[in-house]
């Protein structure tokens, strides 16, 4: 069972629970996101496979749940090894808050890196890796693909989309 740490306003940790329970009640807690770029300037992005939340969506090149117990740079690194099968120097970019539509709370920790690959995907959980000028995703947005709203929120907020 997955628990993860739940945070108060002020992103400091108050308890844990497990995350199925985080959903039900709507508990804030920390998510984590890797922007990869690669020598272009071009950002990477996957394309979520048969997952559970926004399945066959556009999602930043990494991202997940910080579990209990584990920093945010740690959860950052675990992911991207997990989802992508290698790994990379990451730093950390922003640190945001986000309420969704259900009025669930969470800490966004987005990290960034220079990456050119290759990537060997979880095809479990990720469809397929690539990258895309930055005019290439507004105007796949702008056609209506479907985007995380995560994803969107990030691309808004730093991105000026």
């Amino acid at each position: 069972m997955e628990f993860l740490d739940v945070v108060n306003e002020r992103d400091e940790i108050i308890g844990k629970a497990p995350k199925k329970e985080v959903y039900e009640r709507l508990l804030p807690h920390r998510i984590v996101h890797v922007l990869i770029f690669n020598d272009k300037g071009e950002m990477a992005l996957q394309l979520r496979g048969n997952v559970s939340f926004c399945p066959h969506h556009w999602s930043t090149a990494v991202g997940g749940h910080v579990q209990s117990g584990e920093s945010c740079e740690q959860a950052a690194l675990r992911e991207f090894e997990e989802e992508l099968g290698t790994k990379a120097k990451i730093e950390l970019a922003y640190k945001d808050f986000y309420n969704d539509d259900r009025n669930l709370k969470k800490f966004l920790y987005t990290f960034t890196c220079t990456f050119n690959g290759p990537f060997t995907p979880d095809t479990k959980d990720v469809d397929r890796v690539e990258f895309f000028t930055m005019d290439k995703i507004r105007a796949m947005i702008g056609a209506g693909e479907k985007f995380h709203p995560e994803l969107l929120f990030l691309l808004e907020k730093h991105f000026g989309f």
